[in-house]
C-alpha cells in the first residue's frame, strides 16, 4: 500500500517573475513499511522535499505552485490548518539533524517526551511511557536520563532522545533528516541500527534524507537521487548501488571512499550544484558531468522509466551499463 506519493511538486520561493523554483517537477512514493533514501549534495532540495510533506516550509515565501503530496491518499497542499496538526506528529513524524536545536535547553528530556504524548496520545502521557520509550532507544538507565537537561547528554543521547519523541505519537512515517549529520562515525551506525530496528519493531515507514551514500546499503529499500531540485534517478536500492545509470548517481559514488584503496586523492565531483537564480539550460548537471555531449546543454531530458520500477534522468544511460557493483565498497 502506497503511503506517500508526491507527484510532479512545484515549490517556488518569491512571487512573479523573480519567483526561484526550488522543486520542479518532484515525484516520490513511500509504500507501507518501506524505506526511501533521498540522496544528493547540498542544495538540492532534499530538506525542502522533506519538509513538504507535513506542508512545513513556510509560506511566504514559498509558494507551492504545483503537484501533490498524497499522504494516506489525502492531498497535504489543501489540508486545513486544523487537518495539517492532525497528521503532524500522528501521522508523519521528523528527526532532524540537529538535535540540540530540536530540545528544548530549559526542560528535562522526559518532559519533552511526555508533551508529545500528551499532544497524540494523551492517555499514555505517563511517566512509565517515557521510560519505555528512552529503553525502546536505547537510552541507558532511562529513569535517571528522563530527569536530565538536554545539555547534559552527549550528541549521540540527544538525537535518541529526539527519536523517542518522535515516535511517541506511533507515526506511520518517519522522516529522518540527515540524522546522522555532526555524529562521530561510530555514533552513526549505532543511529542508522537504531532507525532499521525501530522500523522492524513498530512497522512503520521512513524517508530517510542524506548525502552519506555509506548509509544506503544498510538501510535502504529503495534510493532517490536528487540534483538541483529534481529527481534524476530512482531505482530499488540493491540495483543502483550495483549498476548506477545516472552519471551524478555514478559520480557520488565514486567519491565514496573505499576500504583498501590506500592514501590518495578523493574522486571529488568538479564545481557545485548550481544556485536558484543561475540554473543551466538543458541537463542540469551537464556543466560538471564527464559525459556531456553537446545536445545536453540544450535539451531538458525527461525522467523516464528504463527498466521495471526503475527512472532515470539522462538519455545516456545505456553507456552506464559497464559499471560494477560498489555495494561492498561502500562503507561508514
Amino acid at each position: 500500500m502506497v503511503l506517500l506519493e508526491i507527484r510532479n511538486l512545484q515549490l517556488e520561493f518569491g512571487s512573479g517573475s523573480g519567483a526561484l523554483r526550488a522543486l520542479d517537477g518532484v515525484s516520490l512514493s513511500v509504500e507501507a513499511g518501506e524505506t526511501l533514501c533521498l540522496v544528493g549534495e547540498s542544495g538540492s532540495g532534499k530538506s525542502v522535499t522533506a519538509l513538504s510533506v507535513a506542508r512545513l516550509v513556510p509560506s511566504p515565501p514559498a509558494r507551492y505552485a504545483g503537484g501533490e503530496v498524497l499522504l494516506e491518499g489525502r492531498d497535504v497542499l489543501k489540508m486545513s490548518a486544523k487537518e495539517l496538526r492532525g497528521i503532524r506528529g500522528g501521522v508523519v513524524s521528523y528527526v532532524f539533524q540537529e538535535p540540540g536545536a530540536s530540545l528544548n535547553p530549559v526542560l528535562r528530556v522526559g518532559r519533552q517526551i511526555q508533551e508529545s504524548l500528551q499532544l497524540h496520545r494523551p492517555d499514555a502521557a505517563t511517566r512509565e511511557e517515557v521510560v519505555r520509550l528512552l529503553k525502546l532507544v536505547g537510552i541507558p538507565a532511562p529513569e535517571t536520563r528522563a530527569a536530565s537537561y538536554p545539555h547534559e547528554l552527549s550528541g549521540g543521547m540527544q538525537q535518541r532522545v529526539v527519536i523517542a519523541m518522535a515516535i511517541a505519537s506511533h507515526p506511520r512515517l518517519l522522516v529522518a533528516d540527515e540524522p546522522t549529520t555532526a555524529l562521530d562515525v561510530t555514533i552513526q551506525a549505532q543511529i542508522i541500527e537504531l532507525l532499521a530496528k525501530l522500523k522492524r519493531e513498530l512497522g512503520m515507514a521512513i524517508l530517510l534524507i542524506t548525502h552519506n551514500l555509506g548509509i544506503v546499503g544498510d538501510l535502504a529499500d529503495r534510493v532517490a537521487v536528487m540534483y538541483a531540485g529534481q529527481i534524476v534517478e530512482s531505482a530499488p536500492a540493491r540495483s543502483l548501488l550495483k549498476r548506477p545509470l545516472h552519471p551524478y548517481t555514478q559520480a557520488l559514488m565514486n567519491s565514496v571512499p573505499k576500504l583498501g584503496a590506500g592514501a590518495g586523492r578523493l574522486n571529488a565531483i568538479p564545481g557545485s550544484v548550481p544556485r536558484l537564480e543561475a540554473l543551466p539550460s538543458g541537463c542540469r548537471f551537464h556543466p560538471r558531468c564527464p559525459k556531456a555531449q553537446p545536445e545536453c546543454a540544450r535539451e531538458s531530458p525527461a525522467l523516464v522509466e528504463v527498466e521495471a520500477g526503475r527512472h532515470v534522468r539522462c538519455p545516456l544511460w545505456r553507456n552506464s551499463s559497464e559499471i560494477a557493483s560498489r555495494r561492498s565498497e561502500v562503507t561508514l
